[in-house]
């Protein structure tokens, strides 16, 4: 059985009482991962940052 297809199942089978707090959940999973999932180039920009800067950086690029 495929993830979506157990969730679906699931979802089915909940009480009518908790329905908004399971889409609360999902709500918070998608906005997590779309945030972790921009902030990795962002996290390897800061790393690479020091060497971007360098003289030596500027000049092996000059001729581009």
């Amino acid at each position: 059985m495929q993830p979506k297809d157990r969730l679906r199942e699931e979802i089915e089978s909940i009480p009518d009482e908790l329905a908004s707090e399971v889409i609360d959940f999902i709500i918070l999973l998608k906005s997590r991962y779309k945030t972790e999932k921009m902030e990795s180039p962002l996290i390897a920009e800061s790393s690479l940052q020091k060497d971007w800067l360098l003289p030596e950086e500027d000049k092996a690029w000059e001729g581009l």
